[in-house]
């Protein structure tokens, strides 16, 4: 089982960042590391940050030149396209990958070590 989300040109590789954060972006954020961390294949690429891989992908391809850069996010299962212009559900990905749903709302953890002696 592989996936792979084709994600619209973002400031960073999730597209959690910035003064106001998308829901859904954290979201699929979370379950992407979730089944990351299970060992599971699945990718997202930026447009912004990784435009070759958009580029040799030929269903990608016809997308953007058929509907344009509007129509990412596109989800491929398999190789296949499986959704256009919005992310897969939690219950698609979980029906997907053979897990629990709830096993796919872990936030990725930050670690943070700030040395006070330097300050």
């Amino acid at each position: 089982m592989k996936v792979e989300i084709f994600d619209p040109a973002m400031c960073c590789s999730t597209g959690v960042c910035g003064p106001s954060v998308d829901p859904e972006l954290t979201r699929v954020a979370s379950a992407v590391y979730s089944l990351e961390k299970k060992g599971l294949e699945i990718k997202r690429y930026n447009l912004t940050n990784e435009p070759g891989v958009f580029a040799e992908n030929s269903e990608i391809t016809r997308i953007l030149i058929e509907k344009g850069p509007d129509a990412l996010p596109v989800t491929l299962l398999n190789s296949q396209i499986k959704k256009v212009g919005e992310y897969p559900t939690t219950e698609e990905l979980s029906e997907w990958f053979g897990v629990n749903p709830e096993e796919l709302k872990e936030k990725p953890k930050v670690k943070l070590s700030i040395d006070l002696k330097q300050l």
